[in-house]
């Protein structure tokens, strides 16, 4: 079947690379996805509302209870960010209380528990310690636990879960140096061996989070095609690194989560049995996306623990210093940020709990809302460490150690700040997020009329498509103009909020079409243009995500004055943020922008002012 997308014009590598990613994505819809509704103009709550919660999970109650109590009394985040190392007795210990294997059934020697309890404890952890956070949510979200669980065989769960669940650590090598989300131009190769039993792979992997400490990597290496004639594929192995030609080049440094064990690993006529192949062979790109899917819901509960450690700062500070005869959080500078902190962060939390209550009961797609949990609550986490800086002013850039070494109060908000950066490229950037994101939504158009603006499709298929397509947007763009779609039941509070997301909802469809209708195939390369229309499907998902949460709490006990001060100060900060998205699709100077950056990248700049003699050079390679 042809690709929907002309790519008669790209070069032959944006070429592969573009087919490659094409042949990689899920195809088709098996399940509905209640986000990318959102994008077509369709508020339908049956997936989200009632709330879809299963009830509280005794065994991960206990468990979280366990975990709380071992990182309050027995982890030192500090001392773990001052010496970049995380003591062997706590990762004993978490491994004997079964941190390493939550979602590990229990057949394997896991927990068996819950997505909801595995968010959660991210929650936790992320809240106490980013290094610790990171190195559990590596290791059984995108090391082999994941993919195993989605992807092994029978025999490759018996051999491995038990062997991770008990506290193996494990690894996901797939970036290389040249290579980041353009997996086309990976250079790592595995090449079967004449009697087809083994594959023998060389190469180099960067970034490695856990390698310079895992036993199991998932490594993703490039392999020859099947048949003569055919296309190269990537396929995902299961690697020991006791194995010989297995090299932990070097230990890498950032700028926080200073005890990240990510590295440099080398490969090296390393012989892997066929039978540690992970997934078909020549669909390893795909095992690592679809993995990506629900393993993008742990990093949102990381990002919602630093933002209630810094909510918890800022609450504390707001209303312990006294400037000019009253708190600082009576000033409404300070209370402004302290109030979007609170609300921003009871969105957040909605939103993960919401997705992850939806992967538990099965019958979604949740690529789409994942996508935008992980993508809103990374930059949102970032935003609240900042102003909760702001807040503390300069003992918010104090750290830890010299603040408590002068006798104050150690507020983590230094460590935090470092900490959260990474979150907005971890497990795929927010610009490659948002055109995935953009990619998906997009999709029941493509395939319903792609073809019709497709140059290299024969004339009369696409005079075909044309009808068929027109037989769908004929009523379906009518009824974008209808005042159709806001639910009903409930009460008052959330018909109002929700009414406003249906009607949202239909003019963010219209205007995707018009931009579809306007640009044709061109969309695809406006990036800026496509990441506001994701902006704005985002913002209508946390505001449904907030009231549905909202309902599920009062309807557990809460009082209304609880939850909805939250509720009604995030979901009138949204409405200002999509008027301002709305505003920008209807007018902006991307093409301005970008012109001038182009300017600014040739050789001859035109600006010599910005790139005069004071600025230090060290940084050029030698001649």
């Amino acid at each position: 079947m042809s690709s929907p997308i002309d790519t008669s014009r790209l070069s032959a590598a944006a070429r592969a690379a573009f087919e490659l990613a094409e042949a990689s994505r899920e195809t088709g819809w098996r399940y509905p996805t209640f986000a990318g509704g959102l994008f077509l103009g369709r508020l339908h709550t049956g997936l989200v509302r009632p709330y879809p919660d299963a009830g509280v999970e005794p065994e991960g109650e206990r468990f979280l209870k366990r975990l709380e109590a071992f990182l309050l009394e027995s982890v030192d985040a500090d001392e773990i960010d001052r010496t970049g190392e995380i003591p062997d007795e706590v990762l004993a210990e978490l491994a004997r209380m079964g941190a390493f294997g939550i979602k590990i059934p229990k057949e394997y020697g896991g927990l068996g528990l819950s997505q909801r309890t595995y968010t959660r404890s991210a929650i936790l952890l992320g809240s106490h310690c980013g290094s610790l956070a990171s190195l559990i949510s590596a290791h059984q979200s995108i090391g082999i636990a994941q993919p195993i669980l989605l992807f092994g065989t029978d025999a490759q769960k018996r051999d491995f879960l038990p062997q991770v669940a008990a506290g193996d650590i494990s690894a996901f090598a797939l970036t290389e140096v040249s290579v980041g989300s353009d997996a086309a131009r990976m250079e790592a190769r595995a090449e079967p061996t004449p009697d087809g039993r083994h594959f023998i792979l060389n190469g180099e992997k960067l970034w490695c989070t856990n390698g310079t400490k895992a036993r199991w990597l998932v490594v993703m290496a490039r392999t020859p095609a099947p048949k003569p004639g055919g296309r190269e594929g990537i396929t995902t192995f299961i690697v020991d690194t006791r194995w010989p030609g297995v090299e932990v080049v070097r230990r890498c440094r950032f700028m926080g989560l200073k005890a990240l064990y990510n590295g440099v690993m080398r490969f090296t006529e390393v012989r892997i049995p066929r039978e540690n192949v992970l997934g078909p062979v020549g669909k390893g790109l795909r095992v690592a996306l679809t993995t990506l899917n629900t393993g993008r819901l742990t990093l949102p509960g990381i990002c919602i623990g630093t933002a209630k450690r810094s909510l918890y700062i800022a609450r504390t500070w707001g209303r312990e210093r006294v400037q000019w005869g009253a708190p600082i959080g009576k000033h409404a500078a300070i209370a402004d940020k302290i109030g979007r902190m609170a609300a921003t962060t009871f969105a957040m939390d909605a939103m993960s709990d919401l997705t992850s209550l939806l992967v538990d009961i099965g019958g979604a797609d949740i690529r789409i809302e994942a996508a935008i949990s992980k993508m809103y609550a990374s930059e949102a986490a970032w935003r609240i460490a900042d102003e909760t800086v702001q807040v503390l002013g300069g003992r918010g850039y104090e750290t830890a150690d010299s603040l408590a070494a002068r006798g104050e109060r150690p507020f983590p908000a230094e460590r935090t700040l470092r900490d959260n950066r990474i979150n907005t490229i971890f497990e795929g950037s927010s610009e490659i997020l948002r055109l995935f994101i953009a990619r998906e939504v997009l999709d029941p158009h493509l395939t319903r009329a792609g073809a019709v603006l497709n140059p290299s499709v024969p004339l009369g298929r696409r005079i075909r498509t044309a009808l068929r397509a027109g037989l769908f947007y004929a009523p379906w763009y009518l009824r974008l103009w209808l005042p159709f779609g806001a639910p009903s039941g409930g009460a008052r509070w959330a018909r109002r909020h929700l009414g406003f997301v249906a009607a949202s909802s239909r003019k963010l469809a219209r205007s995707l079409f018009h931009a579809m209708l306007r640009h044709g195939q061109g969309l695809e390369k406006r990036q800026v243009l496509l990441a506001r229309f994701v902006d704005y499907g985002a913002e209508l998902y946390a505001q449904v995500a907030t009231v549905v949460r909202a309902e599920a709490l009062i309807a557990r006990g809460a009082e209304e004055c609880e939850v909805l001060p939250l509720v009604d100060a995030f979901c009138a900060g949204s409405r200002t943020r999509i008027a301002g998205i709305r505003r920008g699709i209807r007018r902006n100077d991307d093409r301005r922008t970008y012109d001038l950056a182009q300017e600014f990248l040739k050789d001859d700049c035109p600006f010599p002012t910005l790139l005069d003699g004071r600025v230090p050079n060290r940084y050029d390679p030698p001649a």
